[in-house]
């Protein structure tokens, strides 16, 4: 039975190298959030008289975050009778349920795995510098106000594997 693997952690903490490296190495299907999503995300921003580069605004959250994750499950449990499959997202919320990688695996008919990418707060700022993203402006222009969105940076009550995403290897 092939396996989902959950890559989650803070924007910037090294999540999408981290997963391309176990990608690579499982020989598993990659479906990273910002590829698989944002350009219809943008579009669809913009069409509804917002920034196209929001991913912060409570209109975001309400309007796109549950049909984002559902729509990276949709083509995760269609690539599963073929291999693994890595889903990379933040998954800020999720990762306070104690349930949810059981309702996940449920969900996906499969075992889920739980890697959590934590990577200190100066660190995540300069590679969001150095990625020159426009949806991270935003993040940048607020940094002290946007670290406090993260708190403490918690990991995930749940069992998981915890990644040292300051370690550029990754693996």
């Amino acid at each position: 039975m092939n396996t989902v693997i959950i890559v989650c952690g803070t924007p910037g903490s090294g999540k999408t190298t981290y997963a391309r490296r176990l990608s690579a190495a499982r020989h598993a299907t990659l479906l990273d959030i910002d590829i698989v999503t944002e350009r219809l995300v943008r579009i669809a921003l913009a069409e509804s008289g917002h920034s196209r580069d929001d991913r912060d605004s409570e209109y975001f959250k309400l309007t796109f975050r549950d049909p984002i994750y559902d729509t990276l499950f949709d083509i995760a449990r269609d690539n599963l009778a073929v291999q693994d499959v890595i889903v990379v997202g933040p998954f800020t919320s999720e990762i306070k349920n104690h349930d949810w990688p059981g309702e996940l695996s449920k969900s996906l008919g499969c075992p889920v795995e739980v890697h959590y990418v934590q990577c200190p707060p100066d660190i995540r700022k300069q590679r969001l510098a150095n990625r020159g993203d426009a949806r991270d402006r935003a993040k940048l222009k607020d940094w002290e106000n946007y670290v406090l969105y993260y708190g403490d940076e918690s990991v995930p009550v749940f069992e998981h594997v915890l990644v040292d995403g300051a370690n550029s290897t990754g693996l």
